[in-house]
């Protein structure tokens, strides 16, 4: 019998704002350098204390819910889900169950070659609890991401593979950091994925029980937890057996998961409205300020890329991973009018010496203007400099910046296309080697590549090898 996967998701990510949601204390968008460093009576819990909302963390929430094409709800408010988990040392979490800031969305993305729409069921606020740190014994505490704010965008049970949810989870990390939204970097803790999995036979009219595998924090990850709860179902329901709705953890080291409690439903959480905090009533001029942040989603430079310019499906999905790089690209373009010759230098050439660099780890940190690379994209193409000399002139402007053509004309870079000036070089190459010119018209053409190296290296490696090539098959006939 042929049993098919639903997949939902839960994915929680970290908004990218300067202080935390409900207090003036510094975000942890990185990592902080020592526990406990970032934390007020505020966010950690003191009696009295009470929660004021972080007017920026509302923008940010609504561009991203924007970005995913949702619904704006002018009014929302917050809810107090009741749990005592160690993490959470006052028994409640700040979240939006009922009026949640959007909702009713979608994200497009490209799965092998197609392209694919996912339903977003809603997306709410809510803040993040601190972190536990297990050693020696003890269990230590820190409160440096402590309601830190957080997304947490809930889809429809909408994905059937593995494949579907990479692809998706992916396109999402990159439309938020496109928005500025959220760096969504997993090895951070910015971005975090509730797998809820449950899986039936093809026939079935109904989805079966579900479980819920919480706060898988890699991509890798994801997939082994998809691979390893569809199969440990399917073993299951084959003994006889019946899945359990609970929530599970994840050991990535072991590649397995283990049974942390039963699946609450909302009345478990007995959620009711946070009393210490107004309802949020957006107004129209704050949803106009907030839409005029978009940005041109990844996924549409995308498809633009492979339709419009014609590119590589590998360098489209490079190009735009990152906007930074992305921008740079149509800079560039717009300076050379070569979208494709553009791409080559910059995925072939540029990103390779970056990726060599300790200094340097973006195109937004480059040491020259990027007039000076469609310089010499420019002087490639008019046949000035030749592509292997073109890679010497941009690791000098990567290293000391400066101007492309004197870089070019100081190291005696520049071809040289006088016709006269290369056939006289050809003639004297053609004298020189008699008896490699009788082997060629003897039908060995392998040596043809003899004749032009001899013809660059008699011009100091300055003829251009275009018309080198065109007066040797002439005269060797």
């Amino acid at each position: 019998m042929k049993y098919v996967k639903t997949i939902g998701l839960e994915i929680h990510m970290r908004i990218k704002s300067e202080t935390k949601m409900f207090c003036s204390c510094k975000n942890a968008v990185a990592l902080a350098p020592e526990a406990n460093i970032n934390v007020c009576p505020i966010c950690m819990w003191f009696p009295g204390m009470l929660p004021a909302l972080n007017a920026e963390v509302v923008r940010l929430g609504l561009i991203g819910g924007m970005m995913m094409n949702c619904e704006v709800n002018k009014y929302s408010r917050f809810d107090r889900k009741t749990y005592f988990y160690p993490d959470s040392p006052n028994s409640y979490q700040i979240t939006q169950l009922y009026d949640p800031i959007v909702w009713l969305g979608s994200v497009k993305t490209l799965v092998n070659g197609e392209t694919r729409e996912f339903r977003i069921h809603h997306m709410h606020l809510e803040n993040d609890a601190w972190k536990l740190i297990h050693t020696w014994g003890k269990t230590l505490c820190d409160f440096n991401r402590a309601w830190s704010p957080l997304m947490e965008i809930v889809t429809d049970p909408v994905f059937h593979d593995k494949e579907e949810v990479m692809e998706f989870l992916r396109e999402l990390q990159k439309i938020m950091r496109a928005a500025g939204v959220s760096d969504a970097d997993m090895e951070k803790g910015q971005m975090r994925c509730d797998v809820n999995l449950s899986i039936a036979p093809e026939w079935a009219k109904e989805w079966w029980m579900r479980t819920e595998t919480k706060n898988v924090n890699s991509f890798s990850a994801i997939w082994r937890v998809i691979d390893h709860e569809y199969k440990r179902q399917l073993k299951i329901i084959e003994s006889g057996g019946e899945i359990d709705q609970e929530t599970r953890g994840w050991d990535d080291e072991k590649w397995t998961s283990t049974s942390q409690r039963s699946k609450e439903d909302a009345m478990d959480y007995r959620y009711f409205p946070e009393p210490d905090l107004l309802p949020i009533n957006l107004t129209d001029e704050f949803i106009s300020e907030a839409r005029a942040c978009l940005v041109e989603l990844p996924i549409d430079r995308r498809l633009r890329y492979l339709n419009e310019y014609k590119l590589w499906d590998d360098d489209a999905r490079i190009l735009t991973a990152d906007k930074a790089l992305s921008d740079y690209f149509e800079g560039l373009v717009s300076l050379t009018k070569d979208p494709k010759r553009s791409c080559s230098y910059i995925t072939t050439i540029l990103l390779a010496i970056i990726k060599e660099s300790e200094e340097i780890n973006s195109v937004s940190e480059l040491k020259f203007d990027m007039k000076q690379l469609a310089r010499v994209i420019e002087l490639v193409n008019w046949d000035e400099l030749s592509s292997t000399n073109s890679k010497q002139v941009i690791e000098e402007l990567f290293n000391n910046g400066g101007d492309a053509d004197l870089i070019v004309d100081e190291n005696n870079l520049r071809q040289k296309n006088d016709t006269w000036a290369l056939e006289a070089i050809v003639d004297e190459v053609i004298a020189n080697f008699p008896n490699q010119v009788e082997d060629y018209k003897g039908w060995n053409e392998n040596i043809f590549g003899f004749f032009v190296w001899q013809s660059m290296k008699a011009s100091k490696w300055q003829g251009n090898p275009k018309i080198f090539n065109e007066l040797l098959k002439k005269k060797l006939g």
